[in-house]
């Protein structure tokens, strides 16, 4: 069955922002004028097709990303709508990881918002083309110049300023087109409102005439014939305009910035417009390559696939959600080759083969089937129950394995445990469900008291998972208190010697090393070097040392946490020709990494938030009391309107229950956010309080 669109004409985009920038409001109306529905869903009524979640319809927020698709302009489009709250990011980091293009939606009155910060800097890291909505603009103190400026100075963005809003009496009902010089002006906020499209009314034209200047002046920086054409004082084509947009948006030189107000239901046509125009086809950005196979082994050797559907298949498994009518859903992402509904492939990370027994097109958690699937393509499969994400999907004849994801660790963790014995097997599968669908989610057990410990990348993120687990899944259980995930490193230097003997008649074992180590630079954590001279320890026993070395870092020496950032150097020991093995190896580098992790003045460390408040002006002398109150420090404070705000970085510790706290320091009118900074060292009397000195 042949494709019904070309390879060219799919887009592979995601909507991206800060939490209530508008991505759920926008991808609606897209939907709607794509014909995609015939009914606009609202995020505050709790009918977003999107947000089809429970806890997403009662919140008003989004969770989970939602995948559909929709045809625009004999273009078929791919969407991903993803959540703004910085405790499901890895939602977005995902998402990103698989697409072509983005769109980044701002607030017109916030502008860049702490978490735009964080998604955009996700989207560099995986060189994903986008362009800027400014949304909101029929909101009393929008300022699109003010959006404008704050892309290029926190984002660091050369922008490409497209459209300019006209406000009619204080309202937003037109837009300028500066790519074609035209005015757009809706009759109404109705989502049928009738758009005029004309020449641009003499009250604006001069006006436009200058920020149409300043486009092309941008633009002649990446291009020289545009720039002898404005020498020469030609006219450049909108058409010509367009390709030269396109040009620069692919190669990262400049982004273009659009605006509107979604929920008016302005702009997103021509949205949708630009997305076509300006944001890359499969074809448009470079090929994936992976790492190949041979033997089962993976290989140095990087090899290439071509989006195309005569190469070998090759697809990355993105994201796992659990479905109650089909089971496990594996959301895939094709890059090369075709794929039919029943057909097998092979799985290089687990060397298996992996049935397909359905192909879905997914829209939000609505399902069409289909037969086939195509390079560039979006879809979810059902019966691959041994997939997680990450994992790479390909032919068997062409076997590699494209770059894995990575995930953040969780910084907030509590104790959950079953009410009565019958539940305890239901809580189990439940929690395992969870983690397999959340990778920023973990669960283990404490193996001191036999806890059930569950971690996430906030509070809310683990109320979410706990709400999910009573409704959804039906579990009955005890839930603790947060507890922060502290961490452990060393602030000296010390050396130690580990000796493991052991002679019981025959073979008997013999380890022995000596290590140093010392204090690393933030965020390397274990560094193992050797400078051992001569054959003192063979090479062959230098993995067992590290694998010793490994296990010791799991557990600190002060209170048992995951220890961060630490530099050892395996400097000496000796062998035995008959008694060593690895294993006597491994018990005597766990010996010495613990006794010179003791010697090395010990730290206890602590996570520290960047929050940000939003707060009435006349508020902020409570707010900032209360951060320093919570042993934080202001870093910067900027106004906004008749608000302030006020950007912090406090210890994750003091921030429970803030939201209580800044409700009454406010009357109910302040709000934040805060999303994970940095380890620090704890005070003294925190580390007295948490180690139980």
């Amino acid at each position: 069955m042949p494709r019904s669109v070309k390879i060219g004409q799919v887009r592979n985009i995601g909507i991206m922002a800060h939490i209530d920038a508008g991505k759920t409001t926008t991808t609606e109306r897209i939907l709607y004028y794509t014909g995609r529905t015939h009914r606009i869903g609202e995020v505050h009524e709790g009918t977003a097709i999107m947000d089809w979640m429970e806890q997403e319809q009662k919140r008003g927020i989004t969770i989970t990303s939602a995948a559909t698709t929709c045809k625009w302009s004999d273009h078929w489009i791919n969407i991903i709508d993803t959540p703004g709250h910085v405790d499901f990011t890895i939602e977005v980091e995902r998402s990103l990881r698989v697409l072509d293009g983005a769109i980044t939606v701002l607030d017109g009155v916030a502008g860049v918002e702490p978490q735009t910060e964080t998604v955009w800097r996700q989207a560099d890291k995986y060189r994903v083309p986008r362009l800027v909505f400014v949304n909101k603009l029929d909101r009393a103190g929008a300022n699109f110049d003010r959006c404008v400026e704050m892309v290029n100075d926190r984002l660091g963005a050369q922008t490409l300023v497209l459209q300019r809003p006209v406000f009619i009496d204080d309202s937003f009902r037109s837009v300028i087109d500066l790519v074609e010089m035209k005015q757009y002006v809706w009759s109404g906020d109705d989502p049928e409102s009738q758009v005029e499209t004309g020449d641009i009314e003499p009250a604006y034209v001069d006006e436009a005439a200058m920020h149409r200047e300043l486009l092309l002046e941008a633009l002649s920086n990446h291009d020289d014939e545009l720039l002898e054409m404005i020498l020469e004082g030609q006219e450049p084509e909108a058409d010509f305009l367009r390709a030269l947009v396109r040009k620069v948006t692919l190669a990262f030189d400049a982004v273009p910035v659009l605006c509107g107000a979604a929920f008016k239901n302005k702009g997103v046509r021509l949205l949708l417009d630009a997305v076509v125009q300006y944001l890359p086809s499969p074809t448009d950005v470079p090929a994936v390559s992976g790492l190949k196979i041979k033997n089962k082994k993976v290989l140095e050797d990087t090899v290439e696939r071509q989006p195309a559907d005569d190469e070998p298949f090759a697809a990355l498994a993105f994201k796992i959600a659990t479905d109650s009518f089909v089971g496990q859903l594996t959301y895939l992402r094709v890059y090369s080759g075709t794929l039919k509904a029943g057909g097998t492939v092979w799985n290089p990370g687990k060397a298996r083969r992996e049935r397909v027994g359905r192909l879905l097109r997914m829209h939000a958690n609505q399902r069409e089937d289909i037969k086939e699937i195509y390079a560039g393509d979006i879809v979810a499969a059902v019966g691959m129950n041994g997939v997680v994400t990450g994992d790479t999907l390909c032919s068997e004849g062409g076997q590699l394995v494209l770059e894995r994801m990575e995930f953040p660790e969780p910084v907030i963790r509590i104790a959950i445990e079953p009410k009565t014995k019958a539940d305890q097997d239901k809580l189990s599968d439940s929690l395992s469900r969870l983690a397999i669908e959340d990778p920023s989610f973990q669960v283990n057990v404490d193996p001191e008291t036999g806890q059930t410990l569950i971690a996430g990348m906030g509070e809310l993120h683990l109320e979410i998972i706990i709400s999910r687990l009573l409704a959804e899944f039906k579990v009955v259980a005890n839930v603790g208190k947060p507890q922060v995930a502290y961490r452990e490193t060393v602030s000296a230097q010390a050396q130690a010697e580990g000796k493991f003997i052991r002679q019981a008649g025959g073979k008997g074992q013999y380890g022995h090393c000596i290590l140093r180590l010392k204090a690393g630079e933030r965020g390397q954590g274990l560094v193992v070097e050797s400078t051992l001279k001569g054959d003192s320890i063979p090479a062959e026993y230098i993995p067992a040392i590290e694998e010793g070395i490994e296990s010791g870092y799991q557990s600190g020496p002060l209170a048992g946490y995951p220890m961060v950032d630490v530099t050892v150097q395996i400097v000496g020991g000796s062998h035995d020709d008959a008694d060593s093995t690895p294993v006597a190896f491994t018990a005597a580098a766990t010996m010495a990494f613990r006794e010179a992790c003791e010697q090395a003045s010990p730290a206890l460390l602590e996570p520290v938030m960047e929050v940000e408040i939003v707060a009435p002006e006349d508020c902020v002398g409570d707010v900032i009391g209360h951060v320093n109150a919570k042993r934080g420090e202001v870093s910067r404070m900027e106004g906004r309107a008749d608000t302030q705000m006020v950007t912090a970085v406090v210890p994750l510790a003091s921030m429970f229950g803030y939201a209580t706290d800044l409700r009454s320091a406010t009357q109910g009118r302040g709000t934040y956010t805060m999303q994970f900074s940095h380890y620090a060292p704890v005070p003294n009397s925190v580390k007295r309080r948490v180690v139980g000195e």
